[in-house]
């Protein structure tokens, strides 16, 4: 089976060209564009195109490598050991499996989702290097090799808060999620929207690209607010006639909390409506 997108999941074509040639190729795929723009979705749609499990694992700045491999409790057998429990004798009862082991351990073969691998230390995609390449990696307190039975399809998303490693690199498959043009967010909107009036439509997309287009804004919206903003338009029987003509630099749109998610940037579109005011 290849990856063309989902009933909810809109694909362009060089993206799903970069999920199937991760696939055929057993790389990992690594994911970067702007914040909203569907890369962690992505990761679950491509399981259920696919018809597969998926796994994530969300990396936070404390994560570390190891995590994902497996920990020892050791707390837990020392209680253990001074109540007596027979359950000391077997160390692998406080061996903690990880998100890679378990990826590894499927019988069948799962999604893994490694999202915001930025997120953590400089030094963590050096630490998984090998076990994303070889699949597999060594237990010492069980001293034994733990081997993917099946070569999980791994995907990465980044969010391009930290270089990454050109050895890490180097094993991955790259795709950046361009933000798309307006007739992909068109089909975007329609698969949350199919019945959205076609007026409300174009009004709130004009809207939407001449504050993306405005210079010096800190945080342009992206697709994941602009679907928010127009659910909060129909919400609020926002009439296509009220943004149609709608002009930024006298006033902020209805709901713009949905897509101006910082004070400076607010700032900057009240200071431009103020001075429009004054020239007036």
């Amino acid at each position: 089976m290849e990856f063309k997108g989902t009933q909810d999941y809109v694909a362009s074509r060089d993206l799903a060209v970069a999920v199937n040639a991760s696939v055929r190729l057993q790389r990992p795929l690594l994911v970067k564009g702007e914040p909203g723009t569907g890369k962690t979705m992505l990761a679950f749609e491509v399981a259920k195109a696919l018809g597969k499990k998926i796994i994530t694992w969300h990396i936070k700045s404390t994560t570390t490598a190891q995590q994902g491999l497996y920990e020892y409790d050791a707390v837990s057998r020392l209680r253990d050991s001074q109540l007596g429990s027979e359950k000391v004798h077997d160390i692998a009862n406080y061996i903690v499996k990880g998100k890679l082991w378990e990826a590894f351990d499927s019988d069948e073969q799962v999604v893994l989702l490694i999202d915001e691998i930025d997120k953590a230390d400089i030094e963590f995609p050096n630490d998984l290097l090998l076990e994303l390449d070889k699949m597999e990696f060594y237990c010492y307190e069980l001293q034994k090799t733990v081997q993917a039975k099946q070569r999980p399809i791994v995907i990465i998303t980044s969010n391009n808060e930290k270089e990454l490693p050109d050895a890490f690199l180097r094993r991955c498959f790259f795709h950046f999620i361009a933000f798309p043009d307006r007739e992909i967010l068109r089909q975007i909107v329609e698969v949350h929207y199919p019945d959205l009036e076609t007026r409300l439509m174009e009004s709130s997309m004009d809207i939407f690209y001449e504050i993306r287009k405005m210079p010096g804004l800190k945080k342009r919206p992206s697709t994941s607010e602009l679907v928010d903003w127009i659910k909060l338009l129909v919400i609020g029987q926002i009439a296509a006639e009220e943004l149609a003509g709608f002009n930024l630099k006298e006033e902020l749109p209805p709901y713009a909390g949905a897509l101006i998610k910082n004070e400076q940037d607010f700032g900057l579109l009240q200071r431009l409506s103020a001075a429009q005011k004054r020239f007036r």
